[in-house]
């Protein structure tokens, strides 16, 4: 089954962000295309929308827009990075650059995309199908010291160590190729009252894979100073994240560029002769609305940053 797809915090982010006719525009992660819809209808026929995604669903999805919109169109399947620098070795100039990160709704309800704890499908996990690397090949190979770090860096779950040996002994008796093996071995190893606090007892574990096999924390490092470098003076940069890695990491991009002197405080005069190189939309992130999680939520856990790159002269 499919929902409709509802893109998550969407006014916000068009007020943040405040396209106008005639503006360039980025969307860094398609998806199932709904912000990209409601920035198409603002930037008009003068104005042009460029769309990057990896999910080959995603460019399907960008192709239906486009022929119902007035404005000029481009799409690029490629990671957001890589595009991102393919865009820069052109020399494009962009008003507005956004991202829209994690999996997108019509990722979690394609049940053979192996994204969901909630129903049993192949351990895939694959943003881009093309790509080698899955979920089964990491779990089935990965030795129990890495797994641990892993579910613990990406998926700051408490229980790592136990999960991570839950996972080898059951790997040992088959392979773990369907997502309900996956959450069976979760369970063991997790503590039958911890199991019904904080959400589903594998949504950790499931968030560290997908991280994981998708590099998406990589990938987010090392777009966010390529989506800087497009703008212009005066253009917007916005990102909307859905779990603490992705929202520090943003935080702390917009943060450094909007800091100015960093000399010792007690220096009388500045030596550094640092500027401000961005002035923060947001001074702090945010958050869905209690009606918007009502009727999406998914939109629960997201949050909305934003700045705007100023001119520095020296």
């Amino acid at each position: 089954m499919t929902r409709p797809h509802v893109p998550v915090l969407a006014g916000e982010l068009i007020e943040v962000l405040d396209p106008a006719p005639g503006e360039v525009v980025v969307d860094c992660t398609v998806g199932g295309g709904g912000h990209a819809r409601l920035i198409a209808d603002r930037i008009g026929p003068a104005g042009m929308l460029i769309g990057i995604d990896r999910d080959p669903v995603a460019e399907e999805r960008f192709a239906q827009l486009a022929a119902e919109v007035a404005c000029e169109t481009r799409f690029i399947r490629s990671d957001c990075a890589a595009a991102l620098d393919e865009l820069g070795a052109e020399r494009l100039v962009a008003d507005i650059v956004y991202l829209d990160l994690g999996m997108s709704s019509m990722q979690v309800d394609t049940w053979e995309r192996g994204f969901s704890y909630s129903y049993d499908a192949p351990l895939d996990m694959r943003m881009d199908p093309d790509q080698a690397l899955t979920a089964a090949e990491l779990v089935n190979t990965w030795d129990e010291r890495r797994l641990a770090r892993l579910l613990r860096e990406y998926g700051e779950e408490r229980y790592a160590p136990q999960i991570a040996r839950a996972i080898v002994r059951a790997r040992g008796r088959e392979p773990l190729s369907h997502t309900h093996q996956l959450v069976e071995a979760i369970k063991s190893a997790i503590p039958t009252p911890a199991q019904f606090a904080g959400g589903h007892p594998a949504k950790r574990t499931f968030q560290a894979l997908r991280i994981a096999v998708n590099d998406e924390l990589v990938q987010l490092e090392r777009a966010l100073p390529a989506a800087w470098a497009l703008l212009a003076p005066g253009g917007r940069l916005a990102a909307i994240s859905f779990h603490s890695l992705e929202d520090r990491i943003v935080k702390r991009f917009l943060a450094d560029r909007a800091r100015g002197c960093i000399c010792p405080p007690d220096l009388p005069v500045c030596a550094c002769g640092r500027l401000p190189e961005a002035e923060l939309l947001t001074r702090r992130a945010l958050a869905p609305t209690p009606g918007e999680v009502a009727a999406n939520p998914r939109s629960r856990s997201a949050h909305l940053r934003a700045a705007r790159k100023l001119e520095v002269t020296r």
